[in-house]
């Protein structure tokens, strides 16, 4: 089995994408994720440039790398100057990190016309900063930048460039992309080229302005690419780099090579969270292998199959790269998706029993009126749970108002929610305050219940999402809402409500929320019947 090195680019390259910015603690808290998955190298900077990518390479000398070598960015020494007076290779120098990667030119344009220069003093820059860089100790990969629109434009000379590196002793020469638009049949042709000119270990770094950087990637490894450059979820400038999360499990799944230490692949899905978690970016749920809609099937003839043998609608299995097979329900799911997602839930359903079309039927009027279930497993389980007999209801509501308070035209609306619920024989009227209509309600309700039901207080509600249905209908139209919400364990589920009423909308699915999470706490106390209040 052929090892590929894998080089990420998130904490440098990532960080140029438009709406991303690392703190410190960003870049050190994403870089242990990178090394807990495997990674070989981590790009943490560029020192050279600013005083928080030196603070990194700072806090990184003194932590533990199981996986990876810290690598320091900067570029090659500056024009007709000696590399021991150019600030920028001495930065890199003083990270002391073990790995460096620097850029040189390999497009004769940006030579004469950038950085107006001759040929011949570009080639000396780019052999004596490597040999700089090697003389300190460091592993060096040399980034042939623009190298293959460089080729295309004058072949000779960009191999040149490759050959000056060479000689400067670079570890691994890593040919860029960088512009996005080369075509996998042209990375092939060239790469091939270079081989028969160099022994050097050849890297690939793939840019995807023609969404072409996880292809381009492959390509290069097809024909004998040794490391793959590429950041987290493909986040980079422009439109990104070669996304990993793709790159990776292609590689060691559909090629049969090794990427990352053995069993690390199944964490890959929890990266891609992670790191979009960090940067406040809401993830792509039709990203291949990590995304939330990889496995997820909606059609009951697919789920029918699945059920038989997953390979019929899954072309690998989600658990390997640490994802899972969803079931989705809605007017084209079929009896099958219905038994599926009662499984899941421990709940013994029969694809022809009477419970499973009645559940079916429900759905079928439900999503008519505007229902959604797709993404609500929440209440969706509720509506099992009601069609099998099992359902436990924690309280009932008697009346609820919400008053909306404008005070001046310089202050924030207030809004309080003022509730009377029953929960067994005890009736409760409660209030509370919040920054609009739901968090209010919510308020007042967990006012409510924690006497009742005390592990509440281990549920909080992360997002809120409103959609108009019928936007034909104008101000009578009935709006959708979804409320997603996390326990303490760190389960995570979403629950929907839709009424012509926005506050009736956004309360159906707060009750709905807040019975799922108690009953899912409660049927986990042993001992303690599910519904059961405190002290019942």
């Amino acid at each position: 089995m052929r090892d590929i090195e894998i080089f990420d680019t998130t904490l440098r390259d990532g960080s140029q994408a438009e709406g991303i910015t690392f703190s410190i603690e960003d870049k050190v808290r994403i870089a242990e994720r990178l090394d807990y998955l495997g990674i070989a190298y981590i790009e943490g900077g560029w020192p050279g440039s600013n005083d928080k990518d030196r603070e990194f390479f700072a806090r990184a000398r003194d932590m533990e790398w199981t996986n990876a070598k810290i690598t320091a960015f900067g570029s090659t020494r500056r024009g007709n100057l000696a590399c021991e007076d150019d600030r920028n290779l001495q930065a890199i120098i003083e990270s002391r990190a073990p790995a460096a990667a620097i850029f040189g030119k390999t497009w004769n344009l940006h030579v004469t016309e950038a950085l107006r220069l001759t040929l011949e003093e570009n080639l000396r820059m780019i052999e004596e900063s490597v040999a700089f860089l090697k003389s300190h100790g460091m592993t060096v990969i040399y980034d042939a930048e623009h190298f293959f629109d460089g080729y295309k434009a004058d072949g000779e000379y960009a191999l040149t460039t490759l050959d000056a590196a060479v000689r400067g002793g670079a570890d691994t020469l890593a040919l860029c992309d960088t512009n996005g638009g080369v075509l996998p049949d042209e990375i092939v042709s060239i790469i091939r080229t270079v081989r028969e000119r160099t022994d050097c270990p050849l890297g690939i770094h793939a840019h995807n302005d023609s969404g072409m950087g996880a292809a381009n990637a492959v390509a290069a490894v097809r024909e004998g690419a040794v490391q793959v450059h590429g950041t987290i979820n493909g986040f980079g400038e422009r439109c990104g780099n070669a996304n990993l999360c793709t790159v990776i499990p292609v590689l060691e799944l559909k090629m049969g090579l090794r990427c990352l230490p053995e069993g690390s692949l199944k964490h890959l899905t929890y990266v891609s969270a992670f790191v979009n978690e960090i940067v406040n970016v809401i993830p792509d749920e039709r990203q291949p292998f990590v995304g939330a809609s990889a496995f997820a099937h909606k059609g009951g003839i697919h789920v029918d199959a699945m059920q038989k043998d997953s390979r019929t609608y899954e072309h690998i299995r989600p658990e390997l790269v640490g994802n899972e097979r969803r079931i989705l329900i809605s007017e084209l799911s079929g009896a099958s998706n219905v038994v599926a997602k009662a499984q899941k839930h421990g709940l013994d359903l029969t694809k022809g029993s009477p419970e499973a079309r009645a559940v079916l039927g429900e759905v079928v009027r439900l999503e008519s009126e505007g229902y959604s279930f797709e993404s609500a497993e929440g209440s969706f389980e509720l509506l099992l749970q009601k069609a099998m007999g099992t359902y436990h209801k924690l309280f009932d509501l008697l009346s609820f108002r919400v008053i909306v308070e404008k005070r001046s035209p310089d202050e924030e609306p207030t809004t309080e929610a003022t509730l009377k619920i029953r929960v067994g024989d005890e009736v409760l009227h409660t209030a509370g305050e919040g920054d609009g209509p739901v968090h209010a309600l919510d308020t007042a309700l967990r006012r409510a219940l924690l006497t009742f039901y005390p592990d509440l207080a281990e549920i909080r509600l992360t997002d809120f999402k409103v959609r108009v249905i019928n936007t034909q209908a104008g101000t009578a139209a009935k709006v959708r809402t979804v409320i997603d919400s996390v326990d303490t364990q760190g389960r995570v589920w979403s629950t929907v409500g839709v009424s012509t009423n926005l506050v009736e909308a956004s309360w159906q699915a707060l009750v709905d929320s807040v019975e799922y999470g108690l009953l899912q706490i409660l049927d986990e106390k042993p001992g303690k019947g599910a519904g059961a209040p405190a002290g019942q």
